[in-house]
Protein backbone atom coordinates (compact mmCIF):
# COMPACT_ATOMS: atom_id res chain seq x y z
CA UNK A 1 0.00 0.00 0.00
CA UNK A 2 2.91 2.33 0.73
CA UNK A 3 4.80 1.69 -2.27
CA UNK A 4 1.60 2.31 -4.33
CA UNK A 5 1.43 5.71 -2.11
CA UNK A 6 5.12 6.50 -3.31
CA UNK A 7 4.44 5.56 -6.64
CA UNK A 8 1.38 7.97 -6.93
CA UNK A 9 2.91 10.58 -5.37
CA UNK A 10 6.01 10.23 -7.32
CA UNK A 11 3.90 10.31 -10.55
CA UNK A 12 2.24 13.08 -9.81
CA UNK A 13 5.23 15.69 -9.22
CA UNK A 14 6.50 14.05 -12.41
CA UNK A 15 3.38 15.48 -14.31
CA UNK A 16 2.99 18.53 -12.28
CA UNK A 17 6.73 20.18 -12.83
CA UNK A 18 6.40 20.09 -16.33
CA UNK A 19 2.90 21.61 -16.09
CA UNK A 20 4.02 24.60 -13.62
CA UNK A 21 6.83 25.32 -15.66
CA UNK A 22 4.41 25.94 -19.21
CA UNK A 23 2.58 28.70 -16.77
CA UNK A 24 5.57 31.05 -15.87
CA UNK A 25 5.36 34.06 -13.69
CA UNK A 26 4.96 37.53 -15.94
CA UNK A 27 7.99 39.14 -15.74
CA UNK A 28 8.22 42.45 -13.11
CA UNK A 29 7.71 45.85 -14.64
CA UNK A 30 10.92 47.70 -14.92
CA UNK A 31 12.04 49.44 -12.77
CA UNK A 32 13.38 52.94 -14.09
CA UNK A 33 16.06 54.31 -12.70
CA UNK A 34 18.92 57.12 -13.20
CA UNK A 35 22.09 55.57 -12.26
CA UNK A 36 25.10 56.98 -13.57
CA UNK A 37 26.81 54.41 -15.84
CA UNK A 38 24.09 52.20 -16.21
CA UNK A 39 22.71 51.91 -19.34
CA UNK A 40 19.03 52.64 -19.59
CA UNK A 41 16.57 49.90 -20.64
CA UNK A 42 14.00 52.16 -22.68
CA UNK A 43 14.61 53.37 -26.16
CA UNK A 44 12.81 56.40 -24.78
CA UNK A 45 14.82 55.93 -21.65
CA UNK A 46 18.30 55.79 -23.52
CA UNK A 47 17.34 58.65 -25.99
CA UNK A 48 16.62 61.33 -22.96
CA UNK A 49 20.10 60.24 -21.69
CA UNK A 50 21.73 61.00 -24.39
CA UNK A 51 20.07 64.20 -25.07
CA UNK A 52 20.83 65.26 -20.89
CA UNK A 53 24.86 64.49 -21.87
CA UNK A 54 24.76 66.15 -24.70
CA UNK A 55 22.91 69.19 -23.17
CA UNK A 56 25.51 69.04 -20.37
CA UNK A 57 28.39 68.90 -22.78
CA UNK A 58 27.14 72.02 -24.12
CA UNK A 59 26.94 73.61 -21.79
CA UNK A 60 30.55 72.69 -20.68
CA UNK A 61 31.70 73.91 -24.04
CA UNK A 62 29.56 77.65 -23.59
CA UNK A 63 31.23 77.86 -20.21
CA UNK A 64 34.77 77.25 -21.75
CA UNK A 65 34.14 79.31 -24.75
CA UNK A 66 32.76 82.31 -22.15
CA UNK A 67 36.21 82.39 -20.02
CA UNK A 68 38.14 82.69 -23.14
CA UNK A 69 36.39 85.40 -24.58
CA UNK A 70 36.05 87.14 -21.39
CA UNK A 71 40.09 86.58 -20.85
CA UNK A 72 39.95 87.86 -24.68
CA UNK A 73 37.94 90.94 -23.99
CA UNK A 74 39.82 91.75 -20.64
CA UNK A 75 43.50 91.75 -23.01
CA UNK A 76 41.29 94.00 -25.60
CA UNK A 77 40.10 96.63 -22.99
CA UNK A 78 43.69 97.21 -21.54
CA UNK A 79 45.40 97.08 -24.95
CA UNK A 80 42.47 100.15 -26.12
CA UNK A 81 43.19 102.07 -22.38
CA UNK A 82 46.90 101.57 -23.69
CA UNK A 83 46.83 103.00 -27.24
CA UNK A 84 44.19 105.91 -25.34
CA UNK A 85 46.66 106.91 -22.59
CA UNK A 86 49.51 107.27 -25.91
CA UNK A 87 47.10 109.47 -27.86
CA UNK A 88 45.99 113.05 -26.85
CA UNK A 89 43.39 114.97 -27.24
CA UNK A 90 44.10 116.25 -30.57
CA UNK A 91 44.96 113.14 -32.18
CA UNK A 92 42.65 109.23 -31.76
CA UNK A 93 44.76 106.71 -33.60
CA UNK A 94 43.21 104.04 -36.37
CA UNK A 95 44.30 100.96 -34.00
CA UNK A 96 42.17 103.02 -31.24
CA UNK A 97 39.24 102.68 -33.31
CA UNK A 98 39.46 99.24 -34.21
CA UNK A 99 40.42 97.60 -30.83
CA UNK A 100 37.47 99.53 -29.69
CA UNK A 101 34.98 97.62 -33.05
CA UNK A 102 37.27 94.08 -32.03
CA UNK A 103 35.85 94.87 -28.33
CA UNK A 104 32.15 95.88 -29.26
CA UNK A 105 31.88 92.51 -31.40
CA UNK A 106 33.10 90.40 -28.49
CA UNK A 107 31.51 92.14 -26.25
CA UNK A 108 28.23 91.10 -28.40
CA UNK A 109 29.09 87.99 -28.81
CA UNK A 110 29.99 87.01 -25.32
CA UNK A 111 26.79 88.81 -24.57
CA UNK A 112 24.71 85.99 -26.80
CA UNK A 113 26.68 83.22 -25.43
CA UNK A 114 25.27 83.86 -21.76
CA UNK A 115 21.87 84.24 -22.99
CA UNK A 116 22.36 80.39 -23.82
CA UNK A 117 20.82 78.23 -26.69
CA UNK A 118 17.07 79.65 -26.91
Amino acid sequence: MRSRLYESVFFLCLFAIPALAQNPLPPPPPVHRRNVGVAPADGDDAREQIEHDMAKKAAKERVASLKSDTDKLLKLSVELKAYVDKSNENVLSLAVIKKADEIEKLAKSVKEKMKGPN
